[in-house]
C-alpha cells in the first residue's frame, strides 16, 4: 500500500522503523568516535599538543587488543591499530603512510555513514607509502597537493591496521606506526563537534534527536532521497521541509498514540537487527552451512540500509571484501557454537585457504546489545592464524585447531583456541583473499564437534 493511502499511525510506525535501521550507523560511529576522544583525554593526548578531545590526532594502539579492549565490536587480535577522527570543516588534511614493504598494512577511510569511500596501503596503493590529501564533501581541491581523495562527510574515520606476526614482531609494527603522519588545518574549531549524547540504544526520543544533529552535520547523499521522503513524517531530515532541515527533533509534537506507533516501529526494527546477530547471515535470511558468507557490500553498501545498519551493530568498521572477507560461525549442525561443546576445525595441507595476506580465526563472545568481544582465558590467546608462533601442523602439511572451554591437553594446546564455558562466534578473516573465495568457489572447511571418546578425561 502506497505512503498516501496508509493510516496516520501505520504510516509512522513504518517511517519509525525505516528511521532506526537508516540512522543506527551514523549514531555507531558518533558514539564510537566519543568514546575514542574520552579514551585520548585519559591518555593525555590534549596534553601531548592534540586538538581538544583527541580529534585531528593520530591514536595508536601500541599493543594488540584483548578481552579488556571494548570500545569497538569484533576487534582483531593480529593487527595493531592506529585512528584518527578527522575533521574537515576548516579545510584539508593530509595524511602519510611510510614504506611497509611486505608487512600489511591497509588505512580505510570511512564517512559517518560506515562506507569505506577510500582504503590505502599494501593492496590499494602499493607497499611504497606515500602522502594523501583530504578534502570536505563541498570543498575545493584546486592547488592542492598529490592524490587528493574528497571525502562524504566532514568527519571522517581514519582507521589503519598494521600487521604483527608474533611477539619478536611488535617493533617493526610500532615502526610503521612512527612513520606515520596527519596534518590538517590549525583552528579552534577543530575541537570535537558538539552533537549530544544519544546513541544507537537509546529511547527514540533521544535517539531522533541525536539523528537530527547528526543528520544536520553529516548530509545524506542525494541517492538516499527516498528514504528520506519516508521519515520526513517524523519531523526529520531535509525533507522535512516544514520544520527545515536543520530544525532539532521534538517529541513533543506527538500524542501518545503516534509516540506508542513511533515506539513501535523502533522495536520491530531493534528486534530485527539483532536477528541479524544471530544463527544466520547478514541479511537475515537463512544461513548455509556453519559458515556465513559476508554481503556483496560490505564496507561500501549503497542503499542497503539494513545491511549496513546490522553491521555497524556487529561489526562496525568492516573492511571492503577485496581487502578482507569475512566469514562468521555460530552454529554447527544446527546447535549454537558453546566452549562446554568441543570443536575442531581443520584445514587440509592440500587445500590451504585462498589467501594472498594471510588468515586468522577469533573467538568472541555475545553480549545482550548485539556485540561482539574478546574472552578472557588462561592463556591469553583470542585468536589463530598461519602467523601464530608455535602452531602445530599435521602430518600433510595442514593445521588442526582446536575450540573448547577445557584444555585439551598437552598434545593440542598449542593449537587450542579457548572457548567461554557458554555461547560463542567464530570470526574467519581472510585478508587479501584469492578470487575463489570472492566468488564463492571455495567456502572454508566446517567446524566439527570432537567425539566424546577423543576429549581429555
Amino acid at each position: 500500500m502506497a505512503d498516501g493511502a496508509q493510516d496516520p499511525l501505520s504510516r509512522l510506525r513504518d517511517a519509525a522503523d525505516a528511521a532506526c535501521t537508516y540512522l543506527t550507523p551514523l549514531l555507531a560511529m558518533e558514539t564510537l568516535r566519543r568514546r575514542r576522544m574520552a579514551a585520548a583525554a585519559a591518555q593525555g593526548a590534549a596534553a601531548q599538543g592534540a586538538a581538544e578531545g583527541g580529534m585531528n590526532r593520530l591514536l595508536h594502539a601500541r599493543k594488540l587488543l584483548n578481552h579488556r579492549s571494548r570500545q569497538i565490536t569484533t576487534p582483531n587480535a593480529d593487527t595493531l591499530y592506529t585512528d584518527a577522527w578527522i575533521d574537515l570543516r576548516q579545510g584539508p588534511a593530509r595524511i602519510a603512510l611510510p614504506r611497509h614493504g611486505d608487512r600489511y598494512v591497509s588505512l580505510a577511510l570511512m564517512d559517518m555513514w560506515t562506507n569505506n569511500f577510500a582504503v590505502l596501503g599494501s593492496r590499494a596503493t602499493g607497499t611504497e607509502g606515500g602522502r594523501f590529501t583530504l578534502v570536505g564533501p563541498d570543498a575545493s581541491a584546486e592547488g592542492l597537493e598529490g592524490p587528493v581523495i574528497r571525502a562524504p562527510t566532514p568527519i571522517v574515520w581514519a582507521l589503519a591496521r598494521i600487521l604483527a606476526a608474533g611477539p619478536e614482531d611488535m617493533d617493526a609494527a610500532r615502526a610503521v606506526q612512527d612513520g606515520m603522519a596527519l596534518e590538517t588545518a590549525p583552528s579552534p574549531e577543530n575541537a570535537a563537534p558538539d552533537a549530544g549524547e544519544g546513541t544507537r540504544l537509546s529511547d527514540w526520543p533521544e535517539f531522533l534527536a541525536q539523528g537530527a544533529r547528526l543528520l544536520a552535520l553529516h548530509r545524506p547523499p542525494a541517492m538516499d532521497l527516498g528514504v528520506l521522503r519516508r521519515i520526513a513524517v517524523l519531523g526529520l531530515g531535509p525533507e522535512a521541509a516544514a520544520d527545515g532541515p536543520d530544525a532539532p527533533f521534538d517529541p513533543a509534537r506527538f500524542s501518545s498514540a503516534e509516540a506508542a506507533a513511533i515506539a513501535d516501529g523502533f522495536a520491530r526494527a531493534r528486534a530485527r537487527l539483532m536477528r541479524a546477530q544471530g544463527p544466520r547471515a547478514w541479511d537475515g535470511s537463512e544461513a548455509q552451512g556453519a559458515w556465513q558468507g559476508p554481503p556483496a557490500k560490505l564496507g561500501d553498501y549503497g542503499q542497503d540500509f539494513f545491511i549496513r545498519a546490522s553491521v555497524a551493530v556487529g561489526g562496525l568498521g568492516a573492511l571492503p571484501l577485496e581487502e578482507a572477507t569475512y566469514f562468521r560461525a555460530t552454529s554447527v549442525g544446527g546447535e549454537r557454537l558453546d566452549g562446554r561443546r568441543p570443536m575442531r576445525w581443520r584445514i587440509p595441507g592440500d587445500r590451504p585457504l585462498p589467501v594472498d595476506g594471510f588468515w586468522s580465526l577469533s573467538l568472541y563472545a555475545p553480549t545482550p546489545e548485539g556485540e561482539f568481544f574478546f574472552v578472557e582465558n588462561p592463556i591469553g590467546r583470542h585468536a589463530i592464524g598461519d602467523r601464530t608462533p608455535g602452531l602445530v601442523r599435521d602430518p600433510d602439511g595442514g593445521v588442526t585447531l582446536h575450540l573448547a572451554h577445557d584444555d585439551p591437553g598437552d598434545a593440542r594446546r598449542a593449537n587450542w583456541l579457548p572457548a567461554p564455558a557458554g555461547p560463542y562466534d567464530l570470526i574467519l578473516r581472510c585478508y587479501l583473499p584469492a578470487k575463489e573465495l570472492l566468488d564463492g568457489r571455495r567456502r572454508p572447511p566446517e567446524p566439527e564437534p570432537i567425539p566424546t571418546e577423543e576429549t581429555p578425561k
